[in-house]
């Protein structure tokens, strides 16, 4: 199983109508290379689970065409892609054991018993359930149940494996600790994983790329870093991670800076992303990570704010301030273990550099 070469996807084009009227996917184009995983990100009804659908074969495309190794399989069934897939409630067969539901997809490709008992053994191994072979699903954890289903997917080689929201039913603790396994499985295999989640973590941890979807749209397609760091529309700025929005008007550019003036006449310098003209009405982005409260003063921009709420959450401290008229205004303070001399109701200041804000399109 080692070695395996991932598949490469091209959607050309591909639109997806339920009802001959509205669209739920709007002229995908996307290319994904062999060996990446790649997370379709995005809140309910954005167009991500369809996407996935129509790869696997469950949708017809209204429009397009999908690619799988260059060639077209808009009229290849399901069963003939040679995808595997893993779902978010498992799909095991509950009368078979761990060791017969794994055997399964092999058995429909007419592998012979030898090299299926092999193959299954090899699975169960990969993902640590040398052991369990002969229980039924009912008589493992949660987490053992979708390693089970992460192991059926990957026991018949395919070189593309489909995962749609397969940890949403695990506890935190859990699905963290899963997140890492199927990245490492991923690396150890190089198989092409195409990721389905609405939960922005994941995304970030597992993924080579992720596409954020709304709208039926893909808004950015980048590294978890670069959509971390970079967010190309406001959209993208406020589902990745936590982020402060500080509405206003451009009064200045100069190159890839701009300067905007807030409602309450205060004045801040951004890195120019997506507005044109001085006028523009636009969304700056912050993430609250990238405030400081020490030598503020020495920052490109200082402002002051009045502190509403302090919450301990161990490795930070959570300030909840009231900015330029905006009180979800957060400050994350990293706990260094030496006392604040910080309460609620302070009016202190704080900054921080032109190049963490983003001057993006405008949102109410």
């Amino acid at each position: 199983m080692a070695g395996t070469r991932g598949a490469s996807v091209v959607y050309d084009s591909v639109q997806k109508s339920y009802d001959g009227e509205s669209l739920v996917v709007k002229n995908l184009n996307l290319d994904i290379p062999p060996g990446e995983f790649l997370t379709m990100l995005g809140p309910s009804g954005s167009g991500k689970t369809t996407c996935l659908m129509m790869l696997a074969g469950f949708e017809p495309a209204t429009h397009g065409e999908i690619y799988l190794n260059d060639k077209p399989i808009n009229n290849v069934s399901p069963h003939k892609r040679g995808i595997g897939m893993v779902f978010q409630n498992y799909a095991l067969f509950p009368h078979m054991t761990v060791a017969e539901n794994l055997a399964f997809p092999l058995q429909v490709r007419n592998m012979n018993k030898a090299e299926q008992q092999e193959k299954v053994q090899r699975a169960l191994e990969m993902v640590e359930l040398g052991q369990f072979g002969n229980r039924r699903p009912a008589q493992l954890s949660g987490g053992q149940q979708q390693r089970v289903a992460v192991a059926r997917a990957l026991v018949f080689d395919p070189e593309l494996v489909l995962m749609d929201e397969p940890l949403g039913a695990l506890d935190k603790q859990l699905r963290e600790q899963m997140q890492y396994e199927i990245k490492h499985i991923h690396e150890n295999l190089g198989v092409t994983v195409v990721y389905v989640t609405h939960d922005q973590t994941e995304a970030l941890t597992m993924s080579d790329r992720v596409a954020v979807f709304n709208d039926g749209i893909i808004q950015q397609l980048s590294s978890p870093d670069v959509l971390y760091e970079d967010p190309q529309n406001s959209f993208v700025a406020q589902f990745i991670g936590e982020n402060n929005k500080l509405n206003g008007k451009v009064i200045d550019i100069q190159g890839d800076e701009c300067k905007v003036e807030l409602s309450d006449g205060t004045h801040l310098k951004a890195d120019k992303v997506n507005v044109d003209s001085i006028g523009d009405l636009t969304t700056i982005s912050l993430r609250p990570e990238r405030v400081e409260f020490d030598d503020a003063v020495s920052m490109d921009n200082v402002v002051s704010g009045k502190i509403e709420e302090m919450i301990y959450l161990g490795d930070h401290i959570r300030v909840r301030m009231n900015v330029a008229g905006n009180d979800e205004f957060i400050v994350k303070v990293r706990n260094r273990g030496e006392k604040r001399a910080l309460s609620v109701g302070d009016t202190v200041k704080v900054g921080w550099a032109r190049n963490d804000c983003k001057a993006l399109d405008h949102v109410a």
